[in-house]
């Protein structure tokens, strides 16, 4: 008899031990847990220790952390026809842990799905320009559209943001014809440029030294002080055009006297020849 107490004595011990086991729950500082009793939502507890019903209470424990969800390899063809392949990450965590387990069976994969989605279609409406120069906008744009449906599930999307596009190789080597001829055109006009600075000036010096004739005489003999500083033995230095033009002017006033005097004495001798002529005829 006293054996049987001590075994049904034992048994309740043990029994209370393990509900009061049952109903011990720890919940981590960033955690938070979600508690079911009978079926009904509770609320949720924690961070830390905290007693729940045991054997008719159910709970679920939500990381609050941030999570970095690398979005897999997607295949887009943009709004320009261009076929791309385009990798994102993705940075979220739950504000809520009540909508994040009661609106959603699984945030973590719909929040992945969702953000796989709005990935394709934002850069299906982009242009492939707006989206290698414009990446800040597009991934402001993404975020917007993802944490619209997230918001419901009680879950944060903190930045969205595109890590790799993957361009046709073709496609690779026609941009960077175009950005080679983009330099070349940019040289071009520097080059024009500075051509026509060159010949602005060159324009305001030659005024300047033909109002003052004995500038360009200075001119010269700088130039020729500069060179005979290199101690070179031959100086190429060339004439002015202005110092010889009297010269030029004095040799085509002879040469026009002297086709004159040749065309006078042409002409003589053809009257004189013509008059012979006319008397051998008379005779």
């Amino acid at each position: 008899m006293n054996l049987a107490l001590i075994v049904l004595v034992a048994i309740i011990v043990l029994l209370l031990l393990f509900l009061a086991f049952d109903s011990i729950r720890v919940v981590q500082q960033y955690e938070r847990g979600v508690i079911f009793i009978l079926g009904r939502l509770s609320g949720a507890r924690g961070p830390g220790l905290f007693l729940m019903p045991p054997l008719i209470s159910r709970m679920s424990k939500v990381d609050l952390r941030i999570v970095t969800h690398s979005v897999p390899p997607q295949e887009v063809i943009t709004r320009d026809n261009v076929t791309i392949k385009v990798t994102a990450v993705l940075y979220f965590y739950v504000v809520d842990p009540v909508a994040a387990v009661v609106n959603v069976v699984d945030f973590n994969e719909a929040t992945t799905q969702i953000g796989q989605t709005s990935l394709r279609n934002v850069l299906g409406q982009s242009v492939l320009d707006d989206l290698l120069a414009e990446r800040k906008k597009i991934n402001r744009d993404l975020q917007a559209i993802i944490e619209e449906h997230t918001s419901g599930w009680g879950v944060k999307v903190t930045a969205v943001e595109v890590k790799h596009v993957e361009l046709p190789v073709t496609m690779q080597r026609a941009m960077a014809k175009q950005a080679e001829a983009e330099r070349e055109k940019r040289a071009k006009v520097i080059h024009a440029e500075g051509e026509l600075q060159a010949s602005t000036g060159l324009a305001q010096a030659a005024s300047v030294i033909g109002s003052q004739p004995t500038a360009l005489q200075l001119r010269y003999l700088q130039t020729l002080t500069e060179i005979a500083v290199e101690k070179n033995s031959t100086i190429i230095f060339p004439l002015p055009i202005d110092l010889i033009m009297p010269l030029i002017e004095i040799m085509r006033g002879q040469t026009r006297a002297s086709v004159h005097e040749q065309l006078k004495t042409e002409t003589e001798l053809t009257s004189k020849q013509k008059g012979e002529s006319a008397a051998r005829s008379s005779a």
